[in-house]
């Protein structure tokens, strides 16, 4: 999902509380703040020798742990105004992909995609997940998309990879 996508969600969705499910059943506490936005650039080159660039934006959720005892979610016009001031003072880049950042004693602190949302009359959830990793140069370094590991294929001796 993209930045501005996420943003028009929150928009249109104003008086729904706003959830985030970080696995399967499992979701952000009451007690959430948006603690940082970052607007995120990845420069990078990957195993076959190949270049690339894309854009992030990643908003940190944190649970504080002096307002365990909050009964009620964040409402998407709260979380709508925060990130409309953040935009004010270091704008966010609209058409990058939105990640979410988030962690707890029982889930390591990860970056999450966003797989889907969900829409009732009272809530906007947004549905996160993990994204494996992934050898980006398969073609290259001859790595089958079957493989059953593609770690190993990838880097074996002789394949062309780095």
């Amino acid at each position: 999902m993209l930045t501005n996508e996420f943003l028009s969600l929150l928009e249109q969705n104003q008086n729904k509380s706003l959830l985030f499910e970080y696995k399967d059943g499992y979701y952000v506490g009451t007690n959430y703040h948006i603690t940082e936005v970052k607007n995120i650039t990845i420069d990078s080159v990957d195993c076959g020798a190949h270049t690339d660039f894309w854009k992030e934006t990643v908003i940190q959720l944190l649970e504080s742990p002096t307002e365990k005892d909050k009964r009620e979610f964040m409402t998407a016009f709260k979380a709508m105004g925060i990130l409309n001031k953040v935009d004010l003072i270091k704008p966010m880049r609209k058409e990058a992909e939105v990640k979410f950042e988030y962690g707890n004693p029982s889930f390591h602190t990860a970056q999450l995609f966003v797989n889907d949302f969900l829409l009732d009359e009272n809530k906007l959830i947004m549905k996160l997940g993990v994204q494996t990793t992934d050898c980006k140069a398969k073609e290259s370094c001859g790595v089958s998309v079957e493989a059953n590991s593609q770690v190993e294929a990838c880097y074996s001796p002789g394949n062309g990879c780095c």
